[in-house]
């Protein structure tokens, strides 16, 4: 049997051939319960204080209603420079999926600017790597458009030339191999991120999980193409084989998917600078330096919110 989680407006599981039955519908206020939120350090080292759920719906930065899930960044305070990172949010699902699955997430909005690096992604935090990780949405800074990536243990690669959408950068997925940069795929379509995403009011993310392949599939909210059983919330059920050629597909041909993928919780966050934002700060201009930035701009961050109708 197959599960299918739909990450905004479902979660399920399958019948036969590509069809996924619903299992899980996290909407507004659910996310409070079926989401833990995560007061840890950072472990991308970015200047950044996560809060606890408490606190984040305190300070109103956790904003939920009966249809929407906000999650956003501090945007008033000037950060001493020995002082903790700019307050934000990390949430992880309590629960766990594995092989055979759908996630599809419907986004309004996504956090966007210089020193941001926010994703949408799957792993194990406690067995990382070795049950492998999947970035479904996620980038830095002003790039643009999305990039889809795998991270996993050695032994891990994908074909240069296989069927997609979008343009594979890196084949290596083994964590240790070019700094970890996994093997990413960028996506074809300019608004599958940053402000041309927000400025259509977002669109769908949907990922598919087998152990034979992963697929990523985005459709922008006035995309005409876009599959109603995507589309249309709370659908019982969908048929992947439907949804065309995704934008990043990631084949067992050269790497044995079924053993490198474990069980994997969906994590949202947004982190600033850290190993890669701030890696890359000075290359796509941004004024200053990252740190500097992050903590004396707040008003720069109004803009970095997620909105997501359900998960």
């Amino acid at each position: 049997m197959r599960s299918f989680w739909i990450f905004a407006p479902f979660l399920a599981s399958n019948v036969q051939a590509s069809f996924y039955l619903l299992t899980d519908n996290w909407v507004g206020t659910s996310f409070l319960s079926e989401f833990t939120w995560e007061n840890i350090a950072d472990p991308t080292h970015g200047r950044v204080n996560y809060l606890p759920q408490s606190e984040s719906l305190a300070r109103g930065l956790t904003v939920v209603s009966s249809n929407s899930l906000v999650l956003k960044a501090d945007s008033t305070t000037v950060l001493s420079p020995s002082g903790p990172g700019r307050d934000s949010n990390r949430i992880m699902s309590r629960k766990q999926f594995g092989h055979n699955t759908i996630l599809v997430a419907d986004i309004k909005h996504m956090p966007f600017g210089c020193g941001t690096w926010p994703a949408l992604w799957t792993t194990n935090v406690g067995t990382w790597p070795n049950d492998g990780e999947v970035d479904i949405l996620e980038g830095v800074n002003i790039e643009t458009p999305n990039v889809m990536t795998l991270h996993t243990g050695a032994n891990c690669t994908m074909p240069l030339s296989r069927s997609q959408k979008g343009t594979a950068v890196t084949t290596d997925c083994y964590w240790l191999t070019n700094g970890n940069a996994g093997c990413g795929v960028i996506s074809e379509n300019q608004s599958s991120y940053g402000d041309s995403f927000n400025n259509v009011g977002g669109g769908w993310y949907a990922m598919e999980r087998t152990p034979t392949f992963i697929k990523v599939w985005f459709w922008s909210r006035n995309d005409p193409l876009a599959p109603a059983d995507v589309t249309t919330p709370g659908q019982a059920v969908i048929n992947s084989d439907n949804w065309g050629v995704p934008s990043a597909f990631f084949p067992n041909t050269q790497c044995d998917i079924a053993s490198k993928f474990g069980a994997h919780n969906v994590i949202i966050n947004l982190t600033f600078c850290g190993d890669w934002a701030g890696a890359v700060y000075g290359t796509g201009g941004c004024p200053g330096t990252c740190i500097d930035n992050v903590n004396n701009n707040p008003s720069a961050f109004a803009n970095a919110y997620w909105d997501i109708a359900a998960i």
